[in-house]
């Protein structure tokens, strides 16, 4: 096993901590900007709704996650939800969305993470982040660089702007174009065992288990990997190796 020129990490539950979503929260946060709301809807009303739309298309229903390989933007979603109560906000899709992400699930960085990517600045070890993600890369990226400010990612991918989700090979496949480096070159650092593991690990990218931050360790990746619960263990591994 040699040294990785990169290191390729997930966002939720690996380089930040979020608290349990609160879609209503969020809701009633973003609708108290809201300049219009001619339905009069609730936050309520309107998080009940959301709740069935995405019961109807099965992105957040466990039992059909894994076959879930196409991400839907939620630009395109929240401009239907809110068109279809007619409420209206003087702001732009981004910050709509930012407003109710940040309510919803305030998050922190992972113990160790930023003393983690200062190592591997240091020692010439590249980095970057995709992320299984709705929300638009706008905001994600200002949610990773206001959370972690002293990061180098050269490149930050949401999902939602590529059409394809992990485990798919093919958002691994524009993350090693986008790095000009081959599979072997690369490792995807993440706490989930299908995405993060058995997706790269797929197209020969070595899998990194991390799982300091996640909520369940139940399913185990297929594929062999590195297994992690603290940075300073990977530290360790990487400095024996060359």
């Amino acid at each position: 096993m040699k040294k990785p020129k990169m290191i390729i990490f997930d966002y939720g539950q690996t380089l930040v901590n979020e608290s349990i979503f609160d879609g209503l929260a969020g809701e009633k946060a973003l609708l108290s900007k809201a300049i219009t709301n001619k339905s009069n809807a609730t936050a309520k009303e309107v998080q009940e709704f959301i709740t069935e739309l995405e019961n109807d298309i099965g992105r957040f229903d466990p039992k059909r996650m894994e076959l879930y390989r196409h991400e839907i933007h939620n630009f395109n979603f929240q401009r239907y939800v809110y068109e279809y109560f007619d409420i209206a906000f003087d702001l732009e899709q981004w910050e709509m969305e930012k407003i109710f992400w940040d309510h919803a699930s305030p998050a922190k960085p992972t113990e160790g993470i930023e003393d983690f990517l200062k190592y591997l600045h240091e020692n010439q070890i590249r980095t970057a982040a995709i992320s299984n993600i709705s929300f638009g890369e706008v905001a994600l990226k200002k949610r990773i660089n206001e959370l972690i400010p002293s990061n180098n990612f050269e490149f930050i991918i949401a999902t939602s702007e590529y059409v394809f989700r992990k485990p798919s090979k093919y958002i691994f496949q524009l993350a090693l174009k986008k790095a000009e480096l081959s599979a072997e070159e690369v490792w995807y650092c993440g706490d989930n065992p299908v995405c993060d593991v058995d997706g790269p690990s797929e197209i020969g990218m070595r899998g990194i288990w991390y799982t300091g931050a996640a909520r369940s360790t139940d399913r185990k990746p297929k594929e062999e990997c590195i297994h992690v619960t603290d940075w300073k263990e990977l530290v360790t591994i990487l400095q024996h190796l060359q």
